[in-house]
């Protein structure tokens, strides 16, 4: 088996991310304007084939974790013969999709049937007015429902990913957090970063990882965690008694 590459840091590289499709079924603030953005040309978008034969060629060279993105990677026809076809590649050792979850609840069987083992999720806040606002899409109650498929049919762990935004949902942070208390997901806090397409949209938004975590105090003490197995950018935090972790991801703070 060939060892993993390293970067010019002596980290190991075992993690490759593979985007499949530029399409959505949502429209968040933070992410496109409302008109969506132009689409790539099937002539532009690689074939499952050839998204096959990469998977191959990082495997050979040592990569061992892939993660399916988008996008929205359920939109894709066929994306799961892709996921059984990648899982099925000699020398895999965990098959990670990315999801908005709207399409969730009626994929979940089959993707775990199909070799998936761990499901990433966006989900920026608990209310379904508050979703339907950042998502421009009034659909959290079936996002929910195919979370709770996913939790019962045993993909782990579940990251529920949120994009902190300060006046939209950093009144859920304590809340959001909460839910590691009683549930085994990992729950994210990512600080907002501005599109590159639209500077100037975010202004105003952006919640720095010291202030998220102020503001999960209440919850009681935050011991920091390692994560096994991860060489992600979150640093790791665990509540007592919790089944569940959280996660702090910086990109512009730290």
């Amino acid at each position: 088996m060939h060892p993993s590459p390293t970067d010019t840091y002596k980290r190991h590289i075992d993690y490759l991310r593979l985007s499949i499709t530029d399409r959505c079924n949502l429209r968040c603030i933070y992410c496109m304007p409302q008109e969506g953005v132009p689409k790539l040309s099937h002539d532009e978008v690689l074939r499952y084939e050839e998204i096959l034969r990469l998977a191959d060629i990082a495997i050979a060279m040592g990569i061992r974790k892939i993660r399916i993105t988008g996008g929205e990677p359920l939109v894709r026809r066929d994306v799961i013969h892709l996921c059984t076809r990648i899982a099925q590649l000699p020398g895999i050792e965990s098959l990670t999709l990315t999801t908005n979850a709207r399409l969730l609840a009626e994929h979940a069987e089959r993707l775990h049937q199909a070799g998936v083992q761990r499901i990433n999720i966006s989900l920026d806040t608990l209310n379904p007015q508050k979703y339907a606002r950042i998502t421009r899409c009034d659909c959290f109650h079936e996002v929910w429902r195919g979370i709770e498929i996913a939790q019962r049919i045993g993909f782990h762990p579940i990251k529920l990913n949120v994009v902190a935004m300060r006046g939209i949902n950093d009144d859920e942070i304590e809340g959001l957090g909460a839910l590691t208390k009683h549930h085994p997901f990992h729950v994210r806090f990512i600080e907002h970063m501005p599109v590159r397409s639209d500077p100037d949209a975010g202004q105003g938004l952006f919640l720095a990882s010291d202030e998220i975590l102020q503001r999960l105090r209440p919850l009681g003490p935050l011991w920091e965690v390692e994560s096994r197995n991860s060489n992600g950018p979150a640093r790791h935090y665990q509540l007592a008694g919790a089944v569940g972790k959280i996660g702090i991801i910086s990109p512009i703070s730290h």
